[in-house]
Order: C-alpha cells, then structure tokens, then sequence
C-alpha cells in the first residue's frame, strides 16, 4: 500500500489538471474572434433594434441623459440608442468587438460614444454616474450577477433606471456552443429579487422580442427575451 502513495498522489494532480483544463475550456469564449462578422447576423441587429424600441417604450429617453452600455459588443444597441440620448458610455471585456464599434464611430464621425475596455473579472472598476444602465444579452455570460448588479446600483444616478435584457429560461437551448455561458436564461421572479436586493425600485419586466432559430438540439424553437427595469429612487 505504501508503494502506491506517490502513484496515487499522481493521479490525483493529474485529474485535477484535466479539471482545471475542462474547466477553463468551458468558462472561457473568445468573442474577439467573433467580433469581424458579429453584425453579419441579421437576427443580432433585428434583436438590437427590438430591444431598443422595448427599452424607448419603457423608459423616456432624453437629449440630457447620459448612459452606460454594459457589454456592448460591436455597438448594435449602443448606436440604436445614440442620436436620442446625450452621451454613451460602451463598455465591454472584448478589445476586438471595441476595435470593431470604435471604426463605426470614426465612420459615421460620432462624438457623444465612448468606448472603453473592462476588466471581466473587476466590476469594481466601473465608475461614472448615469442616468440610464443598459445591458443587452450580457448576464447569462456573468457567472456572480449579483456583484455587479450591486455595482450597476453604484453607478446609476439618483433617480435613474437600470435596463437588463435577456432571455427567459432556455434549458441551454438558445446556443449552440455554451461556452462562457453560466446562465441557461433566467427565471423572472428571481431576478426581480436581485434587482430589488441591489437596491432598485419599481421593478418591472415584459417581452422585448423573441429569436426564432434552431436549438441546439436542431429543432426550431422560438426563445424570447425579456425586459426587465429597475428604478433607483435614491
């Protein structure tokens, strides 16, 4: 038995490398390789503009609010939402889909965007006040929400509101590789009680568009995605 120690030691660190290494595969999606053809999806930019139509219907927005777009991609919300509002701060853990949105900005000669590079694994560095947050298709990606909802409360002006878009439960249907995805969609009640534990108020959700497209296990399914609104009263 005693000859076995070292064997058996081993094997252990063996399997607890292919953990880790398992383990790192699943947690980690490389969106900067996605980012040259993420607008080629015409169901990306028709989401975009659903969700910014539902968002317009919810919250009034104004040529003087200023608004932080937390994981922004290639900006498809970003600039659906630009002309109407007074400046966007556009964020995301992405460089290439920051590269992608910032040649869009110098393109169309757009001021009142800024883009900005964050750290996926430091909420804490988000800083800044805004009237309005807004977060589409992010939140399945986080694995803790409730930090950073806890920092989206932060950073959110005295009556402000906070805009979260995703999707309802999906049984890990919606993609097709679930990579960096920690969240299967979202049970409305309970992320109501994340939004109100983070300090928000009048809170309310409601369908912001819905994705027709095969699920992961081939069959056509139709997945839809809400919109749920918080308010900070102070």
């Amino acid at each position: 038995m005693q000859g076995r120690g070292p064997i058996s030691l081993l094997l252990i660190l063996i399997l607890i490398i292919i953990v880790i290494s398992n383990t790192m595969n699943i947690e980690t999606r490389n969106f900067d390789k996605d980012a040259a053809s993420w607008d080629e999806n015409p169901a990306r930019v028709k989401l975009a503009q659903d969700v910014a139509h539902a968002i317009s219907n919810q919250i009034v927005l104004t040529p003087r609010m200023r608004v932080m777009d937390f994981g922004c991609g290639t900006g498809l919300l970003t600039l659906q939402m630009q002309p109407l509002v007074n400046a966007i701060t556009a964020v995301d853990s992405s460089k290439g889909m920051l590269d992608m949105l910032r040649a869009k900005l110098a393109k169309l000669k757009l001021t009142n965007v800024s883009a900005t590079l964050i750290d996926p694994d430091n909420y804490n560095t988000m800083a800044g006040c805004y009237d309005l947050v807004v977060s589409n298709m992010t939140l399945h990606h986080i694995r803790e929400i409730k930090p950073l909802m806890a920092q989206f409360h932060k950073i959110t002006a005295s009556a402000g509101h906070l805009c979260i878009t995703d999707l309802d439960l999906d049984e890990g249907q919606f993609h097709h590789d679930n990579t960096g995805v920690f969240h299967f969609g979202f049970s409305r009640p309970a992320l109501r009680r994340t939004f109100a534990e983070a300090g928000f108020e009048d809170i309310q959700d409601t369908k912001a568009a819905e994705v027709v497209k095969p699920a992961k296990n081939g069959e056509m399914r139709r997945f839809i995605v809400f919109l749920m609104t918080g308010h900070k009263t102070k």
